[in-house]
Order: structure tokens, then sequence, then C-alpha cells
């Protein structure tokens, strides 16, 4: 009985060596498209937004109405480099960086593009 239960062994050995399993790369392509997702899910609006921030600071000018990265509204009085002067009140003017700036705010008469 045991020459029958060894050779029952040795043949399904045989038999699951036969049967491979799927191929390494497919098992690695559900992470993969998970993070081609997250990608276009956060990484290109991301590096939109970061686009068209850099593009308002670039046109930043004397006169425009700001807001800084402290919270603080106030009007630009001078443009150097990649610092500005912005006044804050009567008499109160800060040196910011220019990275600082977090939102330029559009003229009150103007309308946004999309009404």
């Amino acid at each position: 009985m045991s020459v029958s239960l060894l050779s029952l062994l040795s043949a399904g050995a045989a038999a699951s060596g036969a049967a491979e399993g799927p191929p390494a790369w497919l098992q690695f392509a559900p992470f993969a498209l998970i993070l081609l997702v997250m990608w276009f899910m956060i990484g290109l609006p991301q590096m939109r937004q970061a686009k068209a921030h850099k593009a308002k600071l670039e046109v930043l000018k004397k006169g425009d109405s700001v807001l800084t990265g402290g919270g603080f509204i106030g009007k630009v009085v001078k443009v150097d480099g990649e610092y500005v002067e912005v006044e804050l009140g009567t008499n109160l003017k800060v040196r910011a960086l220019k990275s600082s700036i977090t939102d330029v705010i559009p003229p009150a008469g103007s309308t946004p593009a999309n009404d």
C-alpha cells in the first residue's frame, strides 16, 4: 500500500508542476493601474493648478489686489524681482515674497468669465 501512496504523491507533484500560475507581471498590473489612476486624478490637476498660480504671479503688477498666505488682503505697491511690497492699510506696507501671494483678486467691477 505504501507503494501506491508514493506513486500517487509523485504523480500529484508532477501534475502540479505542469500547471503554472499566471505570469508575475500580471500580479502587479492592478497596482500599476491604481497608480496610473491616482496620477490622473491627483497629479495632473495639481500640476495644472501650480502652473496657473505661477502664471498669475508672473503678471503681477502695481495696483493689483492680492491675498497673502497669512490671509491679509492688500494692494501691490511695488514689484521687485521675487519680492512684492503690499499696502495693507494706510501707511502700512509690508514686503513679502512673491511666492507667498496666494491669489490675485479681480477688480470689483469685473464679472467672472463663466457668467
